[in-house]
């Protein structure tokens, strides 16, 4: 007796998509209609918060991506609310969602993201889920001393998972470093440097060792990054993105006071 085969049709591995949209008139039950319709669609709500005033966030879980479409049509038709927001999730989409407010980023400059140090349990999470990420990265970091850089960049590495090694730092006290062991020198781990130390104070030894850290594929932080451009051969588009961290939105970042109080070390 013959046997036959067949192919099965493929099935198609479940997307996630970002969905957020601005409430006009919040009825009741608002959002159990949405949710029904989603339930329809077969459409998964993996997660959702109210992000900032009269907004909702949801990230998504579907296997089709036409349901997705016939979703954002028909919820175009409701008259309560208007659809913000339907793309697969970016970084910023995910820790809306997570923490219930956007990350603010500079008007002009769309790879500059900004935090007051009231929010460093949002930073911290924005770097623990960048530093998951494999290859080459170079972040930037602005702040004032004693504002909570270096134990962001700490505290972002032990979400991820990652080990960190300390190329150049004031933390303690200067340290300037030469030579990384065999252990330290694993491109997965996570390298900072301060760009005021590693650039002003350093050796012809710690500079060659820090060229070879930034060709490396490994994801680097440098602390004080206009210095470290200024001052070095590097350039603002060597940088992936820029964090600011301030003790207030209005605190100015004054570059020449801080390389003033180095001297003193």
């Amino acid at each position: 007796m013959s046997q036959e085969t067949h192919n099965a049709p493929s099935q198609t591995e479940p997307k996630q998509w970002y969905m957020e949209y601005r409430i006009h008139k919040n009825r009741p039950g608002l959002l159990g209609d949405i949710a029904s319709m989603m339930g329809m669609l077969n459409i998964n709500i993996l997660t959702i918060n109210g992000v900032e005033d009269r907004t909702r966030g949801m990230l998504l879980e579907s296997s089709d991506d036409e349901k997705i479409e016939w979703m954002g049509r028909m919820l175009a038709k409701v008259s309560n609310i208007t659809v913000t927001a339907l793309r697969s999730p970016r970084l910023v989409d995910i820790l809306a969602v997570r923490h219930g407010r956007y990350i603010e980023r500079d008007s002009d400059d769309r790879k500059t993201f900004r935090f007051t140090r009231d929010e460093l349990g949002l930073l911290v999470d924005f770097l623990g889920e960048v530093f998951k990420r494999e290859g080459n990265q170079v972040i930037g970091l602005r702040g004032m001393p004693r504002v909570g850089k270096t134990e962001s960049i700490i505290a972002g590495s032990v979400c991820s998972n990652k080990r960190w090694t300390f190329v150049s730092s004031t933390l303690l006290r200067q340290t300037v470093r030469n030579h990384l062991s065999e252990e330290e020198m694993k491109p997965d781990n996570i390298f900072i440097i301060d760009g005021i130390v590693s650039t002003l104070r350093s050796t012809e030894k710690h500079y060659e060792l820090l060229k070879t850290i930034m060709d490396m594929p490994s994801t680097k932080v440098i602390e004080h990054p206009d210095v470290f451009v200024n001052e070095s051969e590097y350039d603002y588009a060597d940088f992936d993105f820029i964090v600011e961290l301030r003790h207030t939105p209005d605190e100015v970042i004054d570059m020449e006071a801080i390389t003033s109080k180095l001297e003193g070390f």
